[in-house]
């Protein structure tokens, strides 16, 4: 199956971006799944990949002549699996395996957590390939000592969970990162378990929380709360809307050794803890921002900005005098030149001045390729009061 471009995109292909959009080429009639070569004006091969649904019209695995084939998923595993091998800091046997795109085969993501591994699909083009993505996996996840896989596929309320290949998969696992022990439900757990892409922000943690007074907002398993009990601050408040969220996180505490004495968890709505804290005239040495994607999509984008801010400044509020701020944003379509400027916007706004100590995105088991920008997904900004 062949199919014409009608926009001048091959330079684009050729840096690297992975999809092609419906409107970009004429008319393609084919199933999801289908091997696809994109041809110019002169026949010539631009792209060869898996033919999709909606949108998004094709999802590029190569820009060479060769067969899309099974052969071909296995040698992009092994080689990013060789890159985790350098990559991986020490003590830490939680990390991603395959990053879709940034890897080379879009739409699919296989974080490792100890003896077990999540696989996740997205879009239609990767479930017919499901069973030979599973195949190409296998002698990759036996040689990193992993003894199941359990497949996640669909969205939001139409998530399903299965067992793909190997041991049975429990629901809840623990995995060290960097020495941090974490507890990850397989099966419940956002993404594919936890949010492993913030692994240089709790080491960040780690470094700069001792002594200090730590308000972790939309906690989630308690990863930045637990990295600050480790560091030795001298008290912890965890924040989240989920009581199932602050129960993994009060294990998560546990799991680490840490005094529970130190360790006040809130099951609240943030903004309204904010609010709470702000009147009582609470103050923070050290808080942490991560909440989940205000942007789903690109409409919303204008929504989220706004959110964004007034989290911010709502945050600089009760942020003590030389106290520090770890502010993150999980949405691509919120890039970090926006995402910064909403800090600045918030925190002239509390009549805070700031200084940035650090900037980061998602850690190098999370690559994305050069030209394929909307795989930033991630900003984090480490921050500190100057008044």
């Amino acid at each position: 199956m062949h199919v014409r471009l009608r926009k001048p995109l091959r330079r684009t292909l050729r840096r690297g971006h992975p999809w092609v959009f419906r409107d970009a080429l004429a008319r393609l009639s084919c199933k999801p799944g289908d091997v696809v070569s994109i041809l110019d004006e002169r026949d010539r091969l631009i792209a060869r990949g898996w033919a999709e649904e909606g949108p998004i019209a094709v999802r590029v695995l190569t820009t060479k002549n060769e067969a899309v084939d099974k052969a071909l998923l296995q040698q992009r595993i092994e080689a990013a699996a060789a890159l985790r091998t350098r990559m991986v800091p020490p003590q830490t046997d939680t990390y991603r395996l395959l990053h879709g795109e940034g890897d080379r085969i879009p739409g699919v993501v296989c974080d490792v957590y100890g003896r077990y591994a999540t696989l996740k699909l997205d879009g239609s083009a990767t479930l017919v390939w499901r069973d030979a993505i599973v195949s190409a996996l296998i002698p990759t996840l036996k040689a990193k000592g992993v003894e199941g896989l359990m497949l996640r596929t669909g969205r939001r309320g139409q998530k399903k969970v299965s067992q793909a290949w190997g041991e049975l998969c429990p629901q809840k696992v623990i995995v060290t990162e960097q020495g941090l022990k974490l507890s990850v439900d397989l099966v419940h757990g956002q993404k594919t378990g936890m949010f492993i892409d913030h692994r240089t922000g709790r080491r960040a943690v780690r470094r700069i929380a001792g002594g200090l007074r730590v308000l972790d907002l939309y906690s989630y398993i308690g990863g930045f709360s637990a990295s600050a009990g480790l560091a030795g601050a001298a008290s912890v408040t965890t924040v989240d809307i989920s009581e199932g969220a602050i129960e993994a996180a009060a294990e998560t505490w546990s799991f680490n050794g840490l005094d529970p004495a130190t360790h006040t968890r809130v099951c609240a709505d943030v903004p309204q803890f904010l609010q709470t804290e702000q009147e009582a005239g609470r103050r923070y040495d050290l808080i942490i921002a991560d909440p989940p994607s205000f942007a789903p999509n690109h409409a919303a984008k204008p929504g989220a900005l706004k959110a964004y801010g007034k989290l911010h400044q709502a945050c600089c509020r009760i942020l003590a005098p030389r106290g520090y701020l770890l502010a993150a944003s999980c949405s691509s379509h919120v890039g970090r030149e926006d995402f910064e400027m909403c800090l600045i916007e918030a925190s002239d706004k509390a009549r805070r001045n700031l200084q940035v100590l650090d900037r980061w995105g998602a850690p190098p088991d999370h690559p994305r390729l050069l030209g394929f920008p909307e795989g930033d997904y991630l900003a984090s900004v480490l921050a500190r009061a100057v008044d």
